[in-house]
C-alpha cells in the first residue's frame, strides 16, 4: 500500500511538472512570437518556399560577358571660353586712389577666363548602327565628345538630342553596323531585393561592374534640371562613382533594366546608394529623340502634392489622406479637366499600372506622348471609376513636333514681368529671366534677373512678344533690357538660326 502512494506520488508530481513546463513554453512562445499559429504563414510569404523559387547560387559572370563589350567610356573636351561680365559695375576700393588710370579695373569688373574642361563618364550602345544613350550631363556643352569601346577602338561621337528633364542623351558614332549593344529589359519587372550589376567606367578605370540589390524603387532625390523634371530612379546599393554616370544597370540575365545617373554621398564618391533611370523611360525618351529630334512629352493636366508635406501642412492645405496620387489641382484646358477628374480625386492606376506615389504616376505618364490615349483609374467619394484621357502636350493641345521649337532652345525659365516691378523700373513691361538653364541664353553674357525689353529695337512687354519677336528672326540679333534696381540699359548678341525646322502645327514640347 505504501509502494501504490508513493508511486501516485510520484506521477502526480511528475505530471504536473511537464504540464507546467508545457504551458509555460506555449505561454512565452505566444507572448514573444506575437500568437503566430505554427504550420501557417501570412499573406506576404506567398510562393516564398515553392521550389520554383529555390535557383540555387547566383551567377554573374554570362551577364558581366554580354554586357561589357556594349558599354562605353565617353571622354569630354570644352574648350577655354572668355565670359564677360556686364553686370553693372561693382565698387572697387582702389579706384579713389587711381581714378581713370586705375589699374585693377579690369580686375573687379572686366572679362573672365573659364579654362578648358575635361570630363569622362559612360555609356550604352543599344544598335549596332552607334547610338548610344548617357546621362545628360555628362556631354552637356561638349566641343568635343570620343567613345571608347572595350576593344580600344575610339570614335568621335556626335549628339543626337538630349533631355534635362530625365537627364538623358543619345549620341551616335559611326561603327559600320557591327557594334555589340545591350537588349532592353523591362523595369516594371524589376523586384526589391534583386541582384543587379551595375557597368561602367568610374574614376577613369577601364570597365568596371560591381554587384547589388535592388533596395527601392521610385525614387526622387530632386536632381533633375529641367522646367519639368522627371524622376523614378531604381536604387541599388551596388558601388556607382564618378565616371559610371551613363553606364549600365543590368540584371542577372544580361538586359538593360536602367541607365546609371546619381549616386547619394556626402563625399562625391560611392556611400552606400546609387540611382538609374528605369529602361522603361529610357526606351520612350531615346525612341522621340532619334525619330523627332525632341521628347515628345504628355501631360495629364494635373498638380499633386509632393510625397513628404508634413502632415500640419497637409491639413492647411486641405489634402486628403488615401490610397493613390491626391489630385490638388486641375489645370483648366488640360485632358483630366476634359475627362471629368476634380480636385480631391485620388489617382491610382494609370492603364492598370498601380500609382501610389507622384514619381509613380510620373514615370507612367512619361512613357507617352501627346495624342495617346490611356485609361485612368481614380477614386471619389470612395467609390472607383475609370476614365478614358487623350493626353495632351504642354501647349494644352495634341500635336507632335518634330523639333523644339527656337525659342525652347533659348533654355531656362522665362515670364512676363509682374507690373509693379515694370512700373518700379519705369519700363512698359518686359520678360524676366528666372533662370538661364542649359540653352542658348547660357553662352551669352546675359545673367539671371535680367528683363529683355525689346529684341532688334522692336519692343517685348510679355512672353508672347518675344515669342513673335524671335519667329521669324535670323543670324544674330541684339537682346536689349534692364537689371531691376540698377540704372542703364545692357545688350547682349545672340546668334540665331531657325532654318531647317519642321513642325506639324504644335508649340514645343
Amino acid at each position: 500500500m505504501k509502494l501504490k502512494n508513493i508511486l501516485l506520488v510520484v506521477f502526480i508530481s511528475a505530471t504536473t511538472a511537464f504540464l507546467s513546463v508545457w504551458g509555460y513554453s506555449k505561454w512565452m512562445q505566444t507572448k514573444f512570437t506575437g500568437y503566430q499559429e505554427q504550420g501557417k504563414l501570412p499573406v506576404n510569404y506567398a510562393g516564398f518556399f515553392d521550389k520554383n523559387n529555390n535557383a540555387g547560387p547566383v551567377d554573374f559572370t554570362a551577364a558581366a560577358t554580354s554586357s561589357t563589350p556594349a558599354v562605353v567610356h565617353i571622354k569630354t573636351r570644352t574648350k577655354q571660353r572668355q565670359v564677360s561680365n556686364n553686370l553693372p559695375k561693382q565698387k572697387n576700393p582702389f579706384s579713389d586712389f587711381f581714378g581713370d588710370t586705375d589699374p585693377f579695373s579690369d580686375f573687379f569688373n572686366g572679362p573672365r577666363v573659364i579654362p578648358e574642361q575635361r570630363a569622362s563618364g559612360s555609356g550604352v550602345i543599344i544598335s549596332n548602327d552607334g547610338y548610344i544613350v548617357t546621362n545628360n550631363h555628362v556631354v552637356d556643352g561638349a566641343d568635343e565628345i570620343n567613345v571608347t569601346l572595350t576593344n580600344r577602338k575610339t570614335y568621335k561621337a556626335s549628339v543626337v538630342g538630349a533631355d534635362p528633364n530625365s537627364d538623358l542623351a543619345v549620341i551616335k558614332i559611326d561603327g559600320g553596323g557591327s557594334l555589340p549593344y545591350l537588349v532592353y529589359g523591362n523595369s516594371d519587372e524589376v523586384r526589391l531585393g534583386q541582384w543587379v550589376l551595375a557597368v561602367g567606367y568610374p574614376l577613369n578605370l577601364d570597365v568596371t561592374i560591381t554587384a547589388g540589390i535592388v533596395s527601392a524603387k521610385a525614387r526622387s532625390i530632386g536632381i533633375n534640371k529641367g522646367d519639368r523634371p522627371i524622376e523614378s530612379f531604381i536604387q541599388t546599393d551596388a558601388a556607382v562613382n564618378p565616371g559610371n554616370s551613363g553606364g549600365a544597370l543590368i540584371n542577372t540575365t544580361g538586359e538593360l533594366i536602367g541607365i546609371n545617373s546619381a549616386i547619394a554621398s556626402p563625399t562625391g564618391s560611392y556611400a552606400g546608394y546609387s540611382y538609374a533611370i528605369p529602361v522603361n523611360i529610357v526606351k520612350k525618351i531615346v525612341s522621340d529623340i532619334v525619330k523627332f529630334g525632341t521628347v515628345q512629352r504628355a501631360y495629364l493636366g494635373i498638380s499633386y502634392p509632393s510625397d513628404n508635406v508634413p502632415e500640419e501642412k497637409k491639413k492647411e492645405l486641405g489634402i486628403k489622406d488615401g490610397d493613390g496620387v491626391f489630385v490638388s489641382g486641375v489645370a483648366p484646358d488640360g485632358a483630366a479637366k476634359e475627362a471629368g477628374l476634380k480636385e480631391g480625386d485620388f489617382v491610382t492606376k494609370i492603364n492598370g499600372a498601380t500609382v501610389a506615389t507622384g514619381p509613380e504616376l510620373q514615370e507612367q505618364v512619361a512613357r507617352y506622348k501627346p495624342g495617346d490615349k490611356i485609361t485612368i483609374t481614380y477614386i471619389r467619394n470612395g467609390k472607383e471609376n475609370n476614365v478614358s484621357i487623350t493626353l495632351k502636350n504642354k501647349a494644352g493641345n495634341y500635336n507632335v513636333v518634330k523639333t523644339e521649337s527656337f525659342f525652347e532652345k533659348l533654355g531656362g525659365e522665362l515670364t512676363t514681368l509682374d507690373a509693379a516691378t515694370a512700373k518700379k523700373n519705369d519700363i512698359a513691361g518686359g520678360v524676366l529671366v528666372k533662370k538661364l538653364g542649359n540653352g542658348l541664353l547660357k553662352n551669352t553674357r546675359m545673367q539671371e534677373g535680367f528683363v529683355i525689353t525689346s529684341i532688334d529695337g522692336q519692343p517685348v512687354a510679355k512672353l508672347d512678344d518675344l515669342k513673335a519677336a524671335l519667329a521669324n528672326a535670323h543670324g544674330t540679333v541684339r537682346i536689349e533690357g534692364v537689371y531691376p534696381g540698377y540704372e542703364g540699359n545692357y545688350g547682349y548678341p545672340l546668334n540665331i538660326d531657325n532654318s531647317g525646322e519642321e513642325n506639324n502645327g504644335g508649340n514645343g514640347q
